[in-house]
C-alpha cells in the first residue's frame, strides 16, 4: 500500500504538477465542460482546469491527498475514490489524468471506469509512466533490498507499452487518436533529491518487503542512492529516468 507525505509531495516534487501543465494544452478544457481529474493529488492541476471555466471534479484514492486538496482549494469539489470503483450517473466531457495511471494495477478496470464516465464523444487525455519508466531507480532499490534483506521484491507499478495500452482502451470503445512514448529525464530538487524521490514514491516497494524496519529502509535508500550516483547525478543535479506515455482517446 502506497502512503503519501503531502508536505514532501508539494514541497519537493512540484515537478509532477509542473510537467502536467503541458498536458492541459492537449485537454483544452472549455467553459461549461464537465471534467473528471483522475489522480488529482493535492489539487493543483484541478485548479488549473477550473480556471478555464470548466466544472471539474478531482478524484484520488489517497485520503491524505484529498484532504490536502480540500485545504488548498476549498471552493473545488474533490472525492476520495479509486478510479476502478468510480461509478456515478453523471458523465463527463473529458477525463484528465496526470502521473496516476501507472499506480493502478487493475488497468483494465480503470479503462472500463473511464469509458463509462465519458459522454459519447468525450475524450481521455492522460500521461503516465510507460515501458522502461524509472528502470534504473527501480533496479537499484530492488538490488539494495535484496542485499539488505535477502528478499526479491517486485515493484508495484504498471508501465505498459503504447501498443498494449492503446489496444486495451479500444476494447472499451475508446478510439485512440494519438499515443506516444518519450524519454523525459526529470531533475530532482536538491542534494537529497534521489533519496527524497525514493522515500516519496518507493513506499509500495518497501511495503512489499517483510519485516522492514525504518533503520533497514534508511540503509536501503542510502545503498540505492550510492549505486545511482554514477548514472543519475550529472553536473551537480540528480535526475529520475522517466519514460512517459501520452495518450488522447475519444469515446
Amino acid at each position: 500500500m502506497q502512503t503519501w507525505n503531502t508536505q514532501l509531495y508539494d514541497g519537493k516534487h512540484g515537478f509532477v504538477a509542473k510537467y502536467g501543465e503541458e498536458l492541459l494544452g492537449l485537454l483544452d478544457a472549455q467553459p461549461g465542460e464537465a471534467v473528471l481529474d483522475v489522480g488529482c493529488g493535492t489539487g493543483h492541476l484541478t485548479a488549473k482546469i477550473a480556471e478555464s471555466g470548466a466544472t471539474v471534479l478531482g478524484l484520488d484514492s489517497s485520503a491524505d491527498m484529498i484532504a490536502q486538496a480540500r485545504v488548498n482549494y476549498p471552493a473545488l469539489l474533490f472525492t476520495h475514490t479509486d478510479i476502478v470503483a468510480f461509478d456515478q450517473p453523471k458523465t463527463f466531457d473529458a477525463v484528465f489524468s496526470n502521473a496516476t495511471l501507472h499506480w493502478v494495477r487493475d488497468a483494465n478496470g480503470a479503462a472500463r471506469a473511464i469509458a463509462a464516465a465519458l459522454k459519447p464523444g468525450g475524450r481521455l487525455v492522460a500521461e503516465f509512466g510507460g515501458a522502461g519508466n524509472i528502470a534504473g531507480i527501480a533496479t537499484a532499490v530492488q538490488a539494495a533490498l535484496r542485499d539488505a534483506t535477502g528478499q526479491d521484491v517486485p515493484h508495484n507499478w504498471y508501465f505498459p507499452t503504447v501498443g498494449e495500452y492503446a489496444s486495451m482502451l479500444e476494447t472499451h470503445n475508446l478510439t485512440v487518436h494519438a499515443a506516444w512514448l518519450f524519454e523525459r529525464p526529470t531533475p530532482l530538487d536538491g542534494a537529497d533529491g534521489m533519496r527524497n524521490w525514493i522515500s516519496m514514491f518507493g513506499g509500495g516497494l518497501f511495503a512489499r518487503a517483510a519485516n522492514l524496519s525504518n533503520d533497514v529502509k534508511r540503509q536501503v535508500i542510502e545503498r540505492a542512492e550510492a549505486h545511482l550516483f554514477a548514472t543519475h547525478f550529472k553536473n551537480g543535479q540528480w535526475f529520475a529516468d522517466y519514460r512517459r506515455i501520452r495518450i488522447v482517446a475519444v469515446r
